[in-house]
C-alpha cells in the first residue's frame, strides 16, 4: 500500500513540474504551445475562409469550449487522472508478476524506421478509438456520458475538447492493453498525438472541404458535421461516421453517411433541449441521470412486485 500511495504522490508533484516546465520551456516537443499554435491556426482558417459565413466568430458555446481544451488536455491529468493512471499500471504489472510475467509486448518494433513505428501507433490507435467511439453510441450508460460532446449547438475547432472526463478514462484504458503489447520505445509519440488533434481540430471547425479522394481515407469537416445532426436515418439509430481521424473505418465497415451538403443541418441530440450549459453541470449530468434512472427502475420494481403479491 505504501508504494502506491507514493505513486499517486509522485504522480501529483511530477506532473505538476511538468506543467510547469511545459509552460516555462517552449520546444519542439511541447505539448502546450503546439496545442495553442494548432488551436490558433485552425480558428484563423475559420475566420478567412468560414464554411457558414453567418455563424459568429464567438459562436454559441465558444469559452466553455476552450475551458475544455485546457482541461481535458491537462487539468483532468493534474487533478487526478495521472495519479489513478500511474497506479493502475502498477497494479496490472504487479497482477502480472504473480504469473511470473515481466511484461506482455508482443511485437518488437523498435528496430523499425521511426515513421513506421509512428504510422502503426497511428493506425492502431484510431482503429480501437472507432470502436469505442461506436459503443459510446450504442451502450445507453456511455451514451449519457457522450452526450457532452453531443451537446455543441454551432460546430467549431474547440469543439473537438468538448467531452467528459470519463471519456479519457474509458479510452486509454480500452487502448493500453494492445498499445502495451507493441513495444515501440520512442519519445516522439507526440508527433502522433498533435496530428490527430489537428484532423480533430479540423474536423470541427467552420470550415467546408473534404480532402477530396483522400476523404475516403482521412475524416473531414463535411464528413463529421454529420456524425453530429440531431436528427438520425430510420435506419443509422446509433449515428454514422464514427472515424476520429481516418475515415476508411466507416468505409470499409457501412457506417459512412454523407447524404447531402450537411453545412446547415441542425446539431445535437434529441432531448438537448434541457442538457446544462455550463462545464460543471456538464460533468454531473451522467451521474445524476444514473441516479433518475436507478429510481425509475427500482419503482417500476417496486410497482411490479405490489402487483404480484396482490
Amino acid at each position: 500500500m505504501e508504494k502506491y500511495i507514493q505513486i499517486i504522490t509522485n504522480s501529483f508533484t511530477g506532473y505538476f513540474n511538468y506543467l510547469v516546465n511545459e509552460i516555462s520551456n517552449p520546444s519542439w516537443t511541447n505539448y502546450f504551445y503546439w496545442l495553442i499554435g494548432l488551436s490558433v491556426l485552425v480558428w484563423m482558417l475559420e475566420i478567412v475562409i468560414p464554411w457558414r459565413k453567418d455563424q459568429k466568430l464567438f459562436r454559441k458555446g465558444f469559452w466553455l469550449d476552450t475551458f475544455y481544451i485546457l482541461f481535458n488536455f491537462f487539468l483532468f491529468s493534474l487533478v487526478g487522472y495521472n495519479a489513478l493512471s500511474n497506479v493502475a499500471v502498477e497494479l496490472f504489472n504487479d497482477f502480472l508478476g504473480l504469473f511470473g510475467i515481466t511484461n506482455i509486448v508482443a511485437i518488437e518494433v523498435q528496430d523499425f524506421p521511426v515513421w513506421a513505428q509512428l504510422l502503426i501507433m497511428f493506425v492502431i490507435a484510431d482503429f480501437i478509438q472507432w470502436n469505442v467511439h461506436r459503443q459510446l453510441h450504442k451502450q445507453p450508460w456511455l451514451w449519457e456520458f457522450h452526450k457532452v460532446h453531443h451537446s455543441v449547438k454551432e460546430m467549431g475547432f474547440a469543439a473537438q475538447f468538448r467531452f467528459h472526463f470519463m471519456e479519457t478514462i474509458i479510452y486509454k484504458s480500452v487502448q493500453y492493453i494492445p498499445l502495451a503489447m507493441i513495444g515501440f520505445g520512442i519519445q516522439e509519440f507526440f508527433v502522433v498525438h498533435m496530428f490527430a488533434v489537428f484532423i480533430g481540430h479540423l474536423n470541427h471547425a467552420n470550415v467546408g472541404w473534404n480532402y477530396g479522394v483522400f476523404g475516403y481515407l482521412l475524416n473531414n469537416p463535411k464528413m463529421h458535421i454529420w456524425h453530429h445532426a440531431k436528427a438520425l436515418p430510420e435506419d443509422r439509430p446509433y449515428g454514422m461516421n464514427f472515424g476520429l481521424s481516418l475515415s476508411i473505418w466507416d468505409y470499409l465497415f457501412g457506417t459512412a453517411y454523407i447524404p447531402k451538403e450537411g453545412k446547415s443541418i441542425e446539431l445535437g441530440f434529441e432531448g438537448d433541449e434541457e442538457f446544462p450549459e455550463d462545464f460543471k453541470n456538464q460533468m454531473a449530468f451522467p451521474f445524476r441521470k444514473s441516479k433518475v434512472k436507478n429510481r425509475f427502475n427500482n419503482n417500476k420494481k417496486s410497482i411490479y412486485n405490489e402487483n404480484k403479491t396482490i
